[in-house]
């Protein structure tokens, strides 16, 4: 269960030392918590879809998201500054690595033609965020149970100065990044 942060305290530190010559060990980048945030559109004119997209995420993360809420009105869009629109959920500590031990290892490889994530999605800040356009690349979610495919954006947020530290940080934990 908590395979990664092992992995983290006996190999990850020592070798990340070395790599980038800090003189101490909290000087090491770590992983401080991933968001999964799902935008659901749809909600406008479907309120229930609210309501099945948190029982994904929480059967996903296995914790209990939050609804996002509109700020502002937006006419065109016919929405209503408070309406909901989005679900997202924080997970730190050893939900956070198990459910990237799970992202890694059993979902990201259950995508279709999957040649790797991109190394487009860091921040400049050694955040890295991945898009996934369907959630049924988890294994936690049923085919039969699914009403629409939707996407989610997964952020991963390190302590981490640059995003050269952020990639070989989520290298060492497994990340497979597309060859350039």
């Amino acid at each position: 269960m908590a395979r990664l942060k092992d992995l983290y305290k006996k190999d990850i530190v020592p070798a990340m030392m070395e790599q980038f010559s800090y003189k101490n060990v909290n000087m090491v980048p770590k992983m401080n918590k991933i968001v999964i945030n799902v935008g659901v559109g749809e909600a406008v004119q479907n309120s229930k879809a609210i309501e099945s997209v948190v029982s994904e995420i929480t059967q996903i993360s296995g914790q209990k998201p939050i609804v996002t809420k509109a700020k502002k009105s937006i006419a065109t869009f016919k929405l209503r500054e408070g309406m909901p629109i989005g679900v997202k959920v924080t997970l730190r500590g050893v939900r956070m690595y198990e459910f990237m031990d799970r992202f890694i290892n059993a979902s990201l490889p259950r995508v279709r033609d999957f040649k790797g994530v991109s190394l487009n999605g860091f921040d400049g800040r050694g955040n890295y965020t991945v898009g996934i356009k369907e959630q049924l690349i988890f294994p936690e979610i049923e085919y039969d149970k699914v009403d629409k495919m939707r996407g989610m954006n997964i952020t991963f947020i390190t302590t981490a100065k640059t995003d050269e530290e952020a990639k070989e940080l989520l290298v060492k934990f497994g990340t497979p990044f597309a060859k350039q």
